[in-house]
């Protein structure tokens, strides 16, 4: 590993309370010999004395604008709009490689600054395969949120809470009415997990992958009360859910949860709407008969926080123990640059190989 100084940045989203990098963790990489600088945060799920006692150094919420120029900041979703220029190499979720609104403008930041984007949604090994991901937690969230909206016991706001808090929640009660749920992504971290909480919740869902939407069967898709919706699309396919359907006499969907969020993206597979949907208000009616509900929360892992984090900080922990500007690393850098080239945004100064 080369020498590396990790910045853990305060997330400036106020409803994120996850970290990618938990204190067990961070001792690990201290005891290799990292530099490890951990940003105040009054609303991550673990306070900055954890990290302190395993070894890092502090610094104030939001300084990482004044870091070294050789630190790489770590965090997990978007960046304040300030500064203007990006000048670090930046570990996050980016999302900005499939065209989404704001992602030009990203990208010219770290254009202008000379900084590298390694976005976490491409740090993948030799075959393709996501080396940290939040995917089981998503989906698990997703349904749950799901079940609980179609039985009239989702409670707004949303707020976090512990694993077996909402597994009680989800077992169904007496007088619960059956209904029929669709994962979509089955197979995959996301769709695994929504499988669990339909589970849990005395759902036995209908499960759909690869096989399933090459040849779509909409009148079955749309003959389920609940979807779950768990495809990271990569390539352009035809939409789930169409503006359409929405007037389709004959669907019992009533309950829409798009675990992926891909809104305003060309690779979006419910173009059906056109925002997320907020803690604050969770579900949206997007029709009003036959009724349908939407929920696109697009942090869902951070209403579990400890559970999520504990999980993505154990697989992202090897990579980190590996950084390098080759092998995994190495591609999220080419990614970057790919991304660039495919907007037109001509290359600044690059401070980083």
């Amino acid at each position: 590993m080369t020498e590396l100084h990790l910045w853990l940045r305060h997330e400036a989203r106020a409803t994120e309370r996850r970290t990618p990098l938990v204190p067990s963790d961070a001792r690990r990489l201290v005891d290799a010999g990292v530099t490890l600088t951990v940003e105040q945060s009054p609303q991550r799920i673990f306070p900055v004395e954890e990290y302190e006692a395993a070894g890092c150094r502090t610094a104030p919420a939001g300084s990482w604008v004044t870091a070294p120029a050789d630190a790489v900041v770590l965090g997990l979703k978007e960046l304040p709009d300030e500064p203007a220029e990006l000048r670090h190499r930046h570990i996050f979720f980016g999302h900005a490689y499939k065209r989404q609104p704001g992602a030009a403008g990203l990208l010219r930041r770290f254009a202008a600054g000379g900084g590298t984007l390694l976005d976490l949604e491409y740090l993948v090994d030799d075959g393709g395969r996501r080396l940290a991901a939040f995917g089981y937690w998503a989906g698990y969230l997703g349904a749950a949120l799901a079940v609980l909206q179609h039985r009239g016991r989702l409670d707004a706001p949303l707020t976090p809470t512990a694993h077996e808090e909402l597994e009680e929640r989800l077992r169904p009660v007496a007088g619960d009415e059956e209904f029929t749920a669709l994962v979509i992504g089955a197979l995959g971290r996301s769709g695994r997990g929504a499988r669990v909480a339909l589970h849990t919740a005395g759902v036995e869902p209908t499960c759909w992958d690869l096989d399933e939407t090459r040849n779509l069967d909409r009148p079955a898709l749309l003959a389920h009360d609940l979807l779950v919706n768990c495809v990271l699309a990569t390539t352009p396919v035809p939409p789930f859910v169409r503006e359409a359907d929405l007037d389709e006499p004959a669907r019992r969907l009533r309950t829409l949860s798009d675990v992926t969020c891909d809104v305003g993206s060309p690779l979006n597979v419910l173009p059906v709407y056109d925002r997320t949907t907020e803690w604050t208000d969770p579900v949206r009616r997007l029709h009003k008969e036959p009724p349908l509900d939407l929920i696109a929360i697009d942090n869902l892992p951070s209403l579990l926080p400890r559970e999520s984090s504990v999980d993505f900080s154990a697989s992202l922990l090897p990579p980190l123990l590996d950084f390098s500007t080759g092998g995994a690393w190495g591609r999220c850098r080419d990614r970057f640059h790919q991304a660039r080239r495919e907007l037109g945004i001509e290359e600044g100064e690059s401070r980083h190989v």
